[in-house]
């Protein structure tokens, strides 16, 4: 029996609405060092988004290798495979994978081609072995494809215009990986896949993954993971679930990286494989180190009167205490609103992270949003957005702020064309 970890979509080094999160992602990654020694696992896959960035922080990266070192140490037998994802830099991943090899540790971050225009499948298929250092299956690892890196003359495709396009070239990188696995399995061993994709039927969240849209395509088939393959370990879609079968899953991420996501259940998934098949799954519920609330969207008194109810533990550090996202329904202009919000939070053990504002609709806001804007100074332009948004003229204190902060902005021009021309 090989038993497998399948995690994704960690973002390390995410800005959490202009938050840093580090604290948050080494309680998971210790949390998931020991889960894998709990399970005894065989082997770790990430499927990709490893970082929020292509160019993520110095902290970010220190705690991934950090964790990769940890893992090593604690399971030397331990197989870690790992892909880029959209918010990845293929090449960035890539650059330590020498170092991390000797760690047991494949990172794949792009496709390459051969000569010949055949894919160069042998590096995308790494061995997974048992405790006793048998090889009982085989990861395809398929990093995130971009479009460079599998259209136009780079596949080698014959002279038709339809052929010549992202989804054909992602299907001929999935045939061509598949047949190499398959020559190079042997009885008994079974295959396993790892890619960073959108399937078809498969549930976004409300917010927080990016698209990933090509010439009009935004998913693709589940059909490219043939039923031979015994499991499919999928990222980029932070809702957990399976799509269509049991053996083709989402973990999902980790952690809610957005509001919207608040009431998901965050996990990563266990995977036994018995010989050349799937023998079970198991959902592990990832705990959360810092709490995740939302108050609204509901009337001014209503959520102001929820935020003085709220129950808090002034006993946390300050790193734990939890993310709040206060939306307000309002019918007219309010100019203190963030200051009384933060006043019935005033002495919490919370931290407001957005403050939303639900405005009301203006019948002929579309035609009041048309204006000639070569006819119209600022002031006048900004007079008519807000009549426009909230249906009265703004007042004189509202004018007034706005004069002082456009000659802000004037005065600060200023001072940088001086500056650049002494």
């Amino acid at each position: 029996m090989l038993t497998l970890i399948h995690t994704a979509d960690w973002h390390l080094g995410q800005s959490f609405h202009g938050q840093e999160r580090h604290a948050e992602h080494r309680a998971f990654l210790a949390w998931l060092l020991d889960i894998l020694v709990e399970r005894q696992a065989d082997a770790l896959l990430v499927a990709g988004d490893l970082f929020d960035v292509v160019n993520p922080s110095l902290q970010a990266q220190t705690l991934l290798y950090d964790f990769i070192v940890s893992a090593h140490e604690r399971l030397p037998s331990l197989d870690i495979v790992l892909i880029a994802g959209n918010h990845d830099s293929g090449n960035r991943i890539e650059l330590p994978a020498p170092l991390m090899r000797r760690l047991r540790t494949h990172a794949l971050g792009r496709v390459r081609w051969l000569d010949d225009g055949e894919l160069d499948a042998e590096r995308l298929l790494v061995p997974l072995t048992d405790q006793d250092g048998e090889t009982r299956a085989w990861c395809l690892a398929l990093p995130f494809l971009r479009p460079a890196e599998v259209t136009g003359n780079a596949i080698a495709i014959e002279d038709d215009e339809e052929a010549n396009d992202y989804v054909t070239g992602i299907s001929r990188v999935h045939e061509q990986l598949v047949a190499a696995a398959r020559r190079r399995r042997e009885p008994g061993q079974a295959l396993v896949a790892m890619s960073h994709a959108h399937l078809h039927g498969a549930a976004v969240s409300e917010a927080s993954e990016r698209p990933i849209v090509i010439g009009g395509e935004e998913s693709i088939s589940a059909a490219l993971f043939p039923p031979e393959i015994a499991y499919v370990a999928l990222g980029h879609l932070h809702r957990a679930q399976q799509v269509g079968e049991a053996r083709i899953r989402y973990s999902g991420s980790p952690l809610p990286l957005d509001f919207s996501e608040v009431d998901y259940a965050h996990q990563v998934v266990e995977v036994a494989i018995d010989g050349e098949t799937l023998a079970n799954t198991e959902a592990i519920p990832v705990p959360r180190p810092v709490a995740m609330q939302r108050t609204g969207p509901a009337p001014l008194d209503e959520v102001l009167a929820r935020l003085e109810a709220l129950d808090d533990d002034p006993a946390l550090p300050r790193e734990r205490w939890p993310w709040l996202e206060v939306r307000v329904e309002l019918d007219a202009p309010v100019p203190d609103l963030r200051a009384r919000v933060e006043a019935a939070l005033a002495g919490k053990a919370l931290r407001l992270l957005r403050l939303e504002r639900r405005l009301p609709r203006v019948e002929d806001e579309e035609a009041a949003a048309r204006v000639d804007l070569e006819t119209l100074g600022p002031r006048k332009l900004f007079e008519r957005t807000w009549e426009g948004r909230w249906g009265q003229p703004p007042g004189d204190d509202v004018l007034a702020d706005f004069d002082r902060l456009r000659q802000d902005v004037l005065d600060d021009e200023d001072t940088h064309a001086g500056e650049a021309h002494p």
